[in-house]
């Protein structure tokens, strides 16, 4: 026993021989404590962060003498040597610049924003705490060069230097490394699936072509978020934010938003996090009444319903629905309101729509967003090698505008990853799944409950009946017209009846588009990615290689993809990259980037996307740095570019993968397929499939032409080709530095697209060639079967994806200045240009989607300590009017202004924060998209705890 005890106690001694100690705090050089610094002991990972007060303790089993470095966002690095256990140290970090803050997205490995080779964008955590947004991400905002599309409450999409629509499928967005884009619609989903709050550790943002490194979708951008570590921030935090929004539709309501992390170490080994929040409002209602041409995405001048039979409202959902009265000559209920068969002869040659819902009588506007993410790190030796296991999970609802507006309840999206990494490689695969849950379009459920009361064809003939009935009453065509809706619509489902919610319960569960609008989805996508870095092991230069791989599989049921009769095939992208870095000249003033990317598809040949970048520092200090780079990017065909396969009402959506315009088939009949068509077809229904899009169209601006002169030679071919992967060459030129006390950043680029990648209205005849050479005799003449189709209504128009042969390019540039005026207050202002040279007039069938102001001007005015534990912040962005253009809507975004603002205390006896903000504080409210509610206010108190 004696022995035993003898043994334990020399075990006991050497353990705790083994163990320093190290305290200390650490303050700025006003006194202030700074919170979530790192301290680190260098070489090693092992390290800590201060807490509230800026106090320290770390705890190793080396031995002194050794050096540990101090650090945090937004100050000069500290480096001090430990040189006996129990040694309490206190460190002054002095405030630094946003040019030393280090960024890792531009490179792929660390380096100050200084020398960063293109121009990036970086919020870090001083930023994101002191934001006046009501959300950290909606910040990202005030950067300059970047916008923020407002889809909803829930869901906004950013995007830099043009080309966007909500379906931004040229911008990646990339949480922790993983792409959060939603499998089935192919494009980032904002925040929705992104992070919680007080985990977020930086927020990194790479505008611009990124190819060569990031692969196809990184086109126009790369937004990279990185969560905190376990091993690095453990400990329990969390916030509650609570006020209300307001919008002149949808008046005052109430708005909350709470979240919660909670993260340990558990040894050197390993640790755990885990984080949850849940967000819930009232979205910003749509009201726009203004009526929409039918033959193009344009706002039709003066329409309304009371002076328009065909009317067709923006946010309007039924009224979609519209034929030529002249079709319904044969309907039993046209003929059942005739005196005389004879009278049939009186029905008028013009287009009625059915009677629409209001949006609002459609979704009830709740917004909701649960976020969830969990995480197990492991690092067997202690060291920088660390094995990961990431699982997100996402859900809510939202509203979704693309090709029409949807309500997105009840969504369900995940992703699992597991990484292997450490600081020369990584190596991470995971999985990104979507399951739309309950959502439905909302502009078929109103089609589709006017089609639970009275189909098509029995409304139609109801009303062309009562027309003539009201003419043959002496009453005016105005006054007829008036009539034969009232009598058409007597026993409509009205909103708030038994008999409505019982119809929009059955259309919103049925997936079938001529009878239903539910939207449904369990699309997957697979990647696997990898990256080394051969810094350490030679002095030469720094070299890395990488590559990656991505398997996409999507499962719409037939609801937007052509794959209701049969799944669409698996298809993969493999990529692989190189990069090599170089310091040259004397003091390594001159940096030197080479990147070359080669990728494939199943679906399109290779490709390679170079990039060359020149960095030079200059002055005395080198505290000068002028750079210069061209790159190339490439995008392949995203999902819906390739597979959609969609009926929108007017126009059905299609995709062109070689095998996709045959996949696509739909069977029309009745009414929809005028008399005469019925005699040239031989029947009264006809199924055709999506290859007259490609080679049996004309452009639907030129069937628009026809039909006002009746001029064949008016019509213009179209048969545009299979759409094939869009490339870009970009030149950038661009400043950074410090002159006296003014940071100046400065960037300008052009850009030259080569096969852009659009969509183009076509129209297909149901019978007769596009080159006129099928002939029918009308009246004893020859008359090309095509404009007897044309005449008669009978094609299917399409917007079918390809690419074009004009000329598109871009190029704009932007300055940002950020100092200190009157001592310590942070003054900051950027402005953005922006310019798309193409020829809309002369390509009138082609959308490019620039939708950018030309001019942007924003600026910052704040002071984190105007007194102690008081600060400030003020964010005021001025926007200039431009053209949003979209498969749903195109017209004008009037040029608007927003001012956000708040107000924080500290309690550091709470360890907590608090803030009262505002966003659009005067309260002009404006929209940045055409078809969307208008933005209101949101009025909002936050309590943050223990968010270092």
């Amino acid at each position: 026993m004696k022995t035993i005890f003898k043994i334990t106690l020399m075990l006991f001694c050497a353990v705790t021989y083994a163990q320093t100690t190290i305290t200390g705090t650490v303050n700025d050089d006003s006194g202030q404590p700074i919170p979530g610094a790192n301290i680190i002991i260098l070489g090693t990972t092992t390290g800590t962060v201060t807490n509230f007060d800026g106090e320290f303790t770390l705890t190793s089993n080396q031995n002194p003498p050794f050096t540990i470095q101090v650090s945090s966002v937004g100050f000069e690095t500290f480096s001090q040597e430990i040189t006996s256990n129990n040694q309490k140290i206190d460190v002054i970090l002095n405030e630094g610049t946003a040019l030393d803050e280090v960024v890792i997205s531009a490179s792929r490995t660390p380096e100050r924003i200084f020398e960063s080779p293109v121009t990036i964008e970086r919020f870090g955590l001083k930023a994101i705490k002191n934001t006046a947004s009501a959300e950290f991400y909606d910040g990202l905002e005030n950067l300059k060069g970047v916008d923020i599309n407002t889809n909803s409450l829930t869901f906004k999409s950013i995007n830099t230097r043009g080309f966007a629509t909500f379906m931004n499928t040229r911008f990646m967005q990339r949480v922790d490394g993983m792409d959060n884009a939603a499998p089935a619609l192919n494009f980032p989903l904002g925040n929705l699936l992104g992070m919680v709050e007080t985990d977020v550790q930086s927020v990194e943002l790479l505008p611009g072509a990124a190819s060569a490194l990031y692969g196809a979708n990184a086109f126009n951008g790369v937004l990279f978020m990185t969560s905190k570590s376990p091993f690095d921030h453990t400990g329990i935090s969390g916030y509650f934010k609570g006020g209300i929004t307001s919008q002149e539709v949808a008046g005052n309501n109430e708005y909350k938003d709470y979240g919660i992390r909670a993260a340990h170490k558990f040894s050197d080994k390993f640790a755990a996090k885990v984080n949850f929040s849940y967000l819930q409002g009232t979205d910003w209602a749509a009201n726009d009444t203004r009526g929409k041409d039918r033959n193009s995405t344009f706002i039709k001048p003066n329409s309304t319903r009371e002076n328009d039979i065909d009317y067709d409202g923006v946010n309007i959902y039924g009224d979609l629905v519209s034929t030529n009265l002249s079709n319904v000559k044969g309907s039993p209920s046209f003929l059942a309101n005739l005196p005389n068969p004879a009278l049939a002869n009186l029905i008028p040659d013009v287009n009625v729509s059915r009677t629409g819902y209001n949006e609002q009588d459609l979704t009830n506007y709740d917004a909701k967003s649960i976020k969830a993410d969990w995480g197990l790190f492991y690092r067997p030796w202690e060291n920088d090698f660390e094995i990961q296991y990431v699982g997100k999970i996402g859900s809510g609802s939202t509203i979704y505008q693309g090709s029409n507006r949807y309500s997105i309840n009840n969504f369900f999206l995940q992703q699992h990853k597991i990484e292997v990494r450490n600081d020369n490689f990584f190596v991470r695969g995971y999985v990104t799944a979507d399951n739309a849950g309950d959502s439905y379009d909302m502009v078929f459920t109103g089609v589709n409950i006017n089609r639970q009361w009275k189909s098509d064809d029995q409304w139609f003939g109801e009303y062309a009946g009562a027309f003539i009935q009201g003419t043959l009453g002496g009453l005016t065509a105005d006054q007829a017209h008036a009539a034969a809706r009232q009598a058409a619509d007597t026993g409509r489902f009205e909103p708030g009846t038994p008999e409505f919610q019982r119809a929009f319960e059955t259309v919103t569960n049925d997936s079938d588009i001529l009878t239903g609008s539910r939207f449904r989805d369990e699309s997957k996508i697979y990647h696997a990615d990898a990256n080394y870095n051969f810094s350490h092991l030679t002095d030469f230069a720094e070299i890395q290689v990488g590559g990656s791989y991505r398997d996409y599989a999507l499962n719409s049921f037939g609801s937007i993809y052509t794959d209701r009769e049969s799944r669409i095939p698996t298809y993969t992208e493999i990529g692989l990259y190189t990069q090599i870095q170089k310091k040259f000249l004397e003091d390594e003033r001159l940096k030197v980037t080479a990147s070359l990317r080669y990728d494939k598809s199943d679906l399109f040949d290779a490709f390679f996307s170079p990039r060359l970048s020149l960095g030079y520092n200059i002055g005395e200090n080198n505290n000068h740095n002028i750079r210069a780079s061209f790159q190339t990017g490439f995008r392949n065909p995203d999902t819906q570019a390739l597979y959609i396969g969609f009926n929108v009402g007017p126009i059905t959506l299609l995709g062109s993968a070689f095998d996709n315009p045959e996949r696509f088939s739909r069977t029309v009949s009745g009414t929809e397929i005028s008399p005469t068509g019925q005699a040239v077809l031989g029947g009264s229904s006809f199924t055709y499939n999506g290859t007259g899009a490609y080679n049996n169209s004309f452009t639907r601006s030129s069937v628009a032409a026809f039909a006002a002169s009746r001029n064949p030679t008016d019509l213009q071919i179209a048969n545009p080709g299979l759409v094939n992967p869009e490339q870009v060459s970009s030149v950038e030129v661009g400043y950074r530095g410090k002159i006296e006390r003014i940071i100046i950043d400065f960037s300008a680029y052009y850009n030259q697209y080569q096969d852009f990648i659009t969509t183009v209205d076509v129209v297909n005849p149901f019978y007769g060639d596009v080159e006129l050479s099928q002939t029918f005799p009308v009246g004893g003449n020859p008359t090309p079967l095509a404009l007897i189709a044309l005449a008669n209504e009978d094609f299917q128009a399409y917007r079918a994806y390809t690419n074009t042969t004009e000329q598109v390019n871009s190029f704009g540039a932007s300055l940002g200045m950020s100092t200190k005026v009157f001592g310590d207050f942070d003054l900051g202002a950027n402005y953005t240009y922006a310019k798309l040279d193409f020829d809309r007039e002369a390509n009138a069938d082609f959308q490019t989607n620039f939708n950018t102001p030309e001019h942007k001007f924003k600026a910052t005015f704040g002071n984190t300590d105007l007194f102690k534990n008081f600060g400030f912040n003020l964010a005021w962005r001025w926007s200039d009017n431009y053209v949003w253009e979209a498969s749903f809507l195109t017209a004008d975004v009037p040029a608007y202004h927003v001012l956000d603002a708040q107000v924080n205390f500290r309690v550091p006896s709470l360890k907590s924060s608090f803030k009262a903000g505002a966003t659009n504080l005067l309260g002009d409210e404006y929209f940045t998209a055409a078809g969307t509610g208008f933005i209101g206010s949101q009025y909002y108190l936050s309590w943050t705890i223990n968010n270092l």
